[in-house]
């Protein structure tokens, strides 16, 4: 009786690791509905989670505490350095985000006012809350503490469109004219300043780097006056489609996941993966896998999601016998792919929406077959290397009763209302997320287990507050971007050089492609990265000369922009999953890139066959249309198992290097679009998997 009176004297009193990290994940940014506030996912060092009934157990692996996770983040993640708010002042704060959260839903939904005045309040609003959370420079970890200069640009940098807004009627008639007046001007560089100070804050560097770039050769080729006004006064600027789509969509959609957070359903997905796959070889590796994929539905944050399910399975996969590094990076990988999952993948896909002139609906319907391509990449990985250690999956006592779960089936209702509202198109993408929150809220007052409150409730609108911050700041800059190259037709420009230097090859044209999104994607928010790219590498992808569809081009830029949460040197996502696992940063990060290699290939499959996006020719009859999603499907799964087999070396033995070249371009071949290349594919791997399945046998049977 004392050791269960001390369970849950434990989970009721949370240590101070636990505290400090709650305190960072509520003062995060588009990280935080999915750094849920509980007790039962922050672990302490040495503490793992029985996923039967989420009671601790006695230390038996080694395992980074919630500040060990907090350390790594600070270090490398502007996002988690927030300023420490105690007492009045943080209740005020919270306050201020609470209404925040509260008018961005009041005004999806009802406000009729001009774009020029939702905006303007917008994101004004967004810089008082940002610079009350960020701070000046890492490492401030002084309470109550805001400088007489952060008070100074925080007022005067909301002040100009406070401003706007109130006049916005007025301005708007006076069309270019107002940049003749030095006042509206001045407000004008100030508002803008201030927004990119608080994106070096909040985001970081070198979005800024492309933003001051594209700055100074906008006003070197434009005049001075008309730069101002294009940026700041029109909807081409700061005002144009990322942040308009932020304002109407992304916000209440964070919103929405900050309160599914709070009914448990990370729990519930944990162990509803526990019961598909707990007790198959190296089962906590392949839990890992699919929890975060499921938990990548609710939100479409990598390294929220890393820490949220990681903090379960990664003691359990190092507890079966993975390797330290490998555990962070499978779940650095799966977390990942959270933002490619449908229905609710990352910010981003909302923008491809816009972009792409589709409804949200299609989005997600094309992004079904390269997820699952993805995870089950992941999952043959993992799978292959269990069978290579000789690892089991967990005893039956371990996992938890389907009969337990069947009656928590409750928990996934608001995300089936979310999916249907959203794909009969009956109604907006907004009213359907509101709807979602209220459905949301009647689950979470039904679940005993987990009850949500009134405080949870307060809770969750103010990680939505605050979760929108970096997000909103990304696409304010990102509309800089679209309005600089607007303004100076340098789009037009750029398609010329690539065309050139890829000599009209979409191949290397891709591959350019691919490059800039990682290398920009390493330092900037997925959001960012995907609007930037979509105004200048997309249109060169999609021009004649190039041929890539258009919609394929948009996928190619956003699956690219996502990945460069596991790329080495910047991999936010391997490092939060590497401080969990207590292994080498770096090394976790090669192992999640090596793991995700379906990330890699599988948009440049897309590019030259639509088909896997479920985009055809016109005309294409019904039957025509099955054979070859069918035949796609097939090939792209045994391509992904090939190639994931000769990355991996096992193969019911260890193959040699031979073997595994030939297994990777086997696996090529069959992911390459083309019948022939698909045959030659599929017999060097079937030929190569039947030489190791009988060399394995008759080894086995000699022994």
């Amino acid at each position: 009786m004392r050791r269960g009176k001390t369970r849950r004297t434990r989970r009721q009193n949370p240590t101070a690791g636990q505290r400090r990290l709650r305190r960072t994940a509520s003062g995060g940014a588009a990280r935080v509905p999915q750094l849920k506030e509980t007790r039962e996912l922050f672990l302490e060092k040495g503490d793992a989670m029985d996923v039967k009934d989420n009671k601790t157990l006695e230390p038996e692996v080694d395992v980074g505490t919630a500040a060990d996770v907090e350390e790594v983040m600070k270090k490398y993640d502007r996002e988690s350095n927030v300023r420490v708010w105690e007492g009045m002042p943080k209740t005020i704060v919270r306050l201020l985000s609470i209404i925040f959260s509260v008018y961005c839903i009041w005004v999806t939904l009802f406000s009729v006012a001009i774009p020029e005045v939702k905006l303007n309040v917008f994101l004004g609003s967004i810089l008082i809350l940002g610079y009350l959370n960020f701070p000046i420079r890492k490492g401030i970890t002084k309470v109550n503490h805001m400088p007489w200069y952060d008070i100074l640009i925080m007022v005067a940098g909301a002040f100009p469109f406070f401003y706007f807004a109130y006049h916005a009627k007025d301005i708007i008639k006076l069309a270019t004219r107002v940049t003749k007046d030095p006042f509206m001007v001045a407000i004008a560089i100030i508002g803008v300043l201030a927004l990119m100070e608080l994106c070096r804050r909040s985001v970081g560097i070198p979005i800024l780097c492309v933003v001051g770039c594209l700055l100074i050769y906008t006003f070197m080729n434009v005049r001075f006056g008309k730069v101002v006004y294009d940026l700041f006064y029109t909807t081409t600027g700061l005002m144009n489609t990322p942040i308009n789509v932020c304002a109407k969509y992304i916000v209440v959609f964070i919103i929405f996941g900050a309160f599914l957070e709070r009914t448990g359903i990370s729990a519930f997905f944990i162990n509803l993966a526990n019961c598909v796959a707990g007790s198959s070889a190296g089962g906590p590796a392949k839990v890992a896998v699919i929890s975060s994929a499921l938990c990548g539905m609710v939100s479409g944050s990598s390294v929220g999601n890393t820490v949220t399910t990681g903090s379960v399975t990664i003691p359990m996969m190092k507890k079966t016998g993975y390797q330290p590094q490998f555990a962070g990076a499978v779940e650095a990988a799966s977390s990942t792919g959270g933002q490619i999952m449908p229905p609710i993948m990352g910010a981003a896909a909302f923008l491809m929406a816009e972009y792409m002139g589709i409804p949200y609906a299609q989005v997600a319907l094309k992004a079904i077959l390269p997820a699952v391509l993805y995870f089950t990449g992941i999952y043959i990985a993992v799978h292959l290397e269990a069978k290579r250690l000789g690892l089991r999956g967990l005893s039956k006592e371990e996992l938890p009763k389907i009969k337990n779960l069947l009656p928590k089936l409750y928990l996934l209702l608001p995300l089936i209302i979310l999916v249907v509202m959203v794909s009969t198109n009956m109604y907006t993408m907004q009213f359907s997320a509101s709807v979602a929150i209220g459905i949301t809220i009647l689950v979470g007052l039904v679940n005993k287990d987990d009850r949500i409150t009134l405080t949870k409730c307060l809770d969750a609108l103010e990680a939505g507050g605050k979760g929108t911050i970096t997000v909103a700041v990304a696409c304010a800059m990102a509309g800089l971007v679209a309005g600089c190259i607007t303004s100076t037709g340098l789009a037009s420009k750029l398609i010329t050089i690539i065309v050139n230097v890829s000599g009209g090859h979409a191949i290397i044209a891709l591959a350019l492609t691919m490059l800039c999104c990682i290398v920009l994607g390493m330092g900037v928010p997925t959001t960012a990265n995907y609007c930037i790219m979509a105004a200048t590498c997309a249109p060169i992808l999609m021009s004649p000369q190039i041929g890539i569809p258009r919609v394929c081009a948009h996928f190619f830029v956003f699956y690219f922009g996502i990945v460069a949460d596991i790329t080495p040197p910047v991999a936010l996502a391997a490092y939060a999953g590497s401080a969990i696992a207590k292994a080498p940063p770096m090394k976790t990060a090669f192992n999640a890139t090596r793991l995700a290699i379906a990330a890699f290939i599988v948009p440049y499959i897309f590019a030259f066959s639509p088909v896997m996006l479920f985009e055809f020719e016109a005309g294409t009859s019904t039957a025509m249309i099955v054979l070859q999603v069918i035949q796609i499907c097939i090939t792209s799964l045994l391509g992904i198992f090939g190639v994931a087999a000769a990355l991996n070396g096992f193969l019911f033995r260890q193959m040699n290097p031979i073997f595994r070249v030939l297994m990777a371009l086997g696996g090529l071949g069959m992911m390459i679009p083309g019948a022939v290349s698909d045959v030659i594919g599929l017999v060097v791997v079937g030929g190569i998997y039947a030489y190791q399945f009988f060399a394995a046998k008759k080894e086995k049977a000699m022994a």
